[in-house]
């Protein structure tokens, strides 16, 4: 398996978290979990070569080849695949939770743990650029006209101080800000914070900041599975190891002494250096 980080161009840097391109000369292993878990990011999908299928625990998705596919925020693990068994390729485009929304102006909570192809979501426009990027020969050209596109699209949105102010909060805290401390800090009611977040976002205020946690230990894990990653800090972010295993569970579908014993390169490879 081979990732390759790729640069975004810098006026799509503040709201891009992550680009890449994933390259694998076969089918990814039947003992390697495929498990993408949730990290509060919305995401872009490419597959150049072969096609990619999705699943969440109530939807599944094929992205044929050449497709542009629209991976909404999520708070529950999927699986993923090659279609075939023969060498794959994707481009992969992760937005920070402050940039989904002025890419894709509608009500995010509608995409939460869903995969669907673009032209569903943008239509027309969205299969002009599908093809341009079927019909474009190397991979750099297609992230030039897919980025080309998303730069359109910001063009047309306006920032949300008020959410963009509590995303940053969440951000630099690693989950620990409070609702209550968000609500206080912005002078807006806790229900007011929740309706928006869930328009702009896709997840409640509160399961952000349980995902933010989660993947402080998660992105730790990965870079060193050998590490005794779910007992260090637990009492830091999480009321108990109970609360702890309870959302690790959530997130993965596995305890985290049974996670630690399982093989998910693929997972792994989006958060090591």
């Amino acid at each position: 398996m081979k990732l390759e980080l790729m640069q975004p161009r810098p006026e799509l840097r503040p709201y891009i978290s992550k680009m890449w391109v994933f390259e694998n000369d076969k089918r990814l292993p039947d003992d390697d979990m495929k498990l993408i878990v949730p990290n509060g990011m919305a995401k872009l999908v490419i597959p150049f070569r072969n096609g990619l299928s999705g699943k969440y625990k109530d939807w599944y998705h094929l992205s044929k080849e050449a497709s542009i596919t629209l991976i909404g925020i999520a708070d529950s693990p999927a699986i993923v695949d090659a279609e075939d068994d023969a060498p794959h390729g994707n481009i992969g485009i992760e937005f920070s939770p402050i940039g989904a929304y002025r890419f894709f102006q509608l009500r995010q909570s509608e995409l939460k743990n869903k995969i669907f192809p673009l032209t569903d979501v943008f239509g027309k426009s969205a299969q002009v650029i599908n093809e341009r990027i079927a019909n474009a020969g190397p991979v750099s050209e297609k992230i030039r006209i897919i980025q080309s596109y998303l730069l359109k699209l910001l063009s047309q949105s306006e920032p949300d101080l008020i959410l963009d102010y509590c995303l940053r909060q969440i951000e630099s805290s690693k989950g620990l800000v409070t609702v209550t401390e968000l609500a206080k800090k912005t002078g807006y009611s806790s229900r007011w914070l929740y309706e928006k977040f869930i328009e702009k976002v896709g997840l409640s205020p509160k399961n952000l900041l349980s995902v933010t946690r989660f993947m402080q230990f998660y992105a730790a894990s990965a870079k060193n599975p050998t590490a005794d990653f779910f007992k260090k800090d637990i009492y830091h972010y999480f009321y108990d190891q109970t609360h702890f295993i309870k959302d690790f569970k959530r997130f993965t579908g596995l305890s985290p002494s049974a996670f630690i014993k399982t093989d998910n390169e693929f997972g792994h490879i989006f958060y090591k250096d």
